[in-house]
C-alpha cells in the first residue's frame, strides 16, 4: 500500500467496542449506478446488467448519473451511513431527502460535472434538486434493484455473520487484513487506500461501520467526516449472487441424499437462515425447513440461534461428505 491517497484511522479499545457491521440499500443502488457506467466491470454482474438495462430506457436518471460519476469522487449524501441492523430503502430515501442543503451544495460542487447544466440547475435550487435526486433514486431502485434485493440481502446476512465470528475468534487485525488488499491493519491503525482524498487521526464519534457490498466489487470505499466513518468492501461469494437458483452438485451426492438436499448442503458452506436459503435457491421456506430437519437429524448440519433468527451451517461430517462426493 502506498503512502499517497490513504485514509488512516487510529483505533482505541472504545472504538473497537463500537465497531459494527451493517448494509445499505441506498449505497448498493449508488454503487450499481457507477457499475453501469463502466463496461469493464460488468462481466461479473452481466446477468443483472442485461436484465435491467431495458427497464431504464424510459427513466430520466440524468441528475443521478451527474451526481454519481465514474471518477474518484461522487456525492456522499446519497449514501447515508446505515442507522440500524434492518436496512430499509424507504427509510434511507427519507434520510437523503432531509440532507442539509449546505452539505448537498458543497458535495455537488465537487463532482467533475459541476459545470454541467444539470448540476448547475441542482446548485441553483438545491432544495428542489435534492428532492429530484431522491425521486430518481426511488424510481431506479424500483426498476433495477427491488426484484434482486432478497438474494443480495441473503448474501450480506451470511457475510456479516461470518465476519462477526472472525472478529470474535481472531481479533480486529486478522479480520481487517482479510477484507481486501486496499485495507490494512497494523498496531491499532487502520489504513485504507483511496483515490479521492487522504486523512489521518482517531476514529472518534460513534465508531466505524463496516458495510459489505456487491456492486463495489472489485474496489473499496471509505467515508468519514462529517459522516460517521463507513468502510465499504466487496462481500465474499459475489459470483454466486446472480445464480442463486443454480447450485452445482455431484451425481454421487444427489444419489445419496437427493438433489434438493444436496443443493442445500452445498450452499451451507456459509451460515444462512431458512429465509436466506429459500431466497437463494428459489424454494418455499416450508420446503427448506423440511429438508433442513432431515439434514440436521443426520448430523450433516448444525444450527444456533442469534436473537430471533436461527442459523444453519455444515458440520465437519457435512464438509467431509461434500468434499468426498
Amino acid at each position: 500500500m502506498t503512502e499517497s491517497s490513504m485514509a488512516e484511522f487510529d483505533f482505541t479499545s472504545a472504538d473497537l467496542a463500537r465497531l459494527r457491521f451493517a448494509f445499505s440499500p441506498a449505497a448498493e443502488a449508488v454503487a450499481s449506478l457507477r457499475l453501469l457506467q463502466d463496461p469493464g466491470r460488468q462481466a461479473l454482474h452481466l446477468p443483472w446488467v442485461k436484465a435491467v438495462r431495458p427497464r431504464l430506457a424510459e427513466l430520466d436518471l440524468r441528475l443521478l448519473f451527474a451526481l454519481v460519476p465514474l471518477g474518484a469522487y461522487f456525492v456522499d449524501f446519497l449514501t447515508p451511513p446505515p442507522t440500524g441492523p434492518l436496512p430499509d430503502i424507504a427509510a434511507e430515501l427519507d434520510l437523503i431527502a432531509a440532507v442539509g442543503l449546505d452539505e448537498a451544495v458543497a458535495e455537488a460542487s465537487r463532482v467533475p460535472a459541476a459545470e454541467s447544466p444539470i448540476v448547475e440547475e441542482f446548485l441553483a435550487d438545491p432544495a428542489a434538486g435534492v428532492l429530484r435526486a431522491t425521486d430518481q433514486l426511488r424510481q431506479y431502485w424500483d426498476a433495477a434493484l427491488d426484484e434482486f434485493w432478497p438474494q443480495i440481502r441473503g448474501l450480506f446476512e451470511s457475510e456479516i455473520l461470518r465476519r462477526a465470528r472472525q472478529l470474535t475468534r481472531d481479533g480486529a487485525g486478522a479480520m481487517f487484513n482479510d477484507l481486501h488488499p486496499n485495507i490494512a491493519w497494523r498496531d491499532g491503525t487502520l489504513r485504507v487506500r483511496t483515490r479521492a482524498w487522504s486523512r489521518s487521526g482517531p476514529v472518534g464519534g460513534d465508531g466505524m461501520i463496516l458495510v459489505p457490498s456487491v456492486f463495489h466489487w472489485p474496489d473499496t470505499s471509505i467515508m468519514a467526516e462529517p459522516y460517521q466513518p463507513n468502510l465499504v468492501y466487496p462481500a465474499s461469494g459475489i459470483a454466486t449472487v446472480w445464480s442463486h437458483d443454480v447450485v452445482p452438485t455431484t451425481d454421487a451426492l444427489d444419489a445419496l441424499i437427493g438433489k434438493t438436499r444436496a443443493r442445500l448442503l452445498i450452499t451451507l458452506e456459509d451460515t444462512a437462515t431458512t429465509s436466506t436459503l429459500a431466497r437463494r435457491l428459489a424454494m418455499a421456506p416450508g420446503a427448506v425447513s423440511q429438508h433442513l430437519k432431515v439434514l440436521l437429524e443426520s448430523g450433516l448440519i448444525s444450527r444456533h440461534r442469534s436473537g430471533r433468527e436461527v442459523f444453519y451451517q455444515r458440520t465437519r461430517l457435512g464438509d467431509t461428505l461434500c468434499a468426498a462426493s
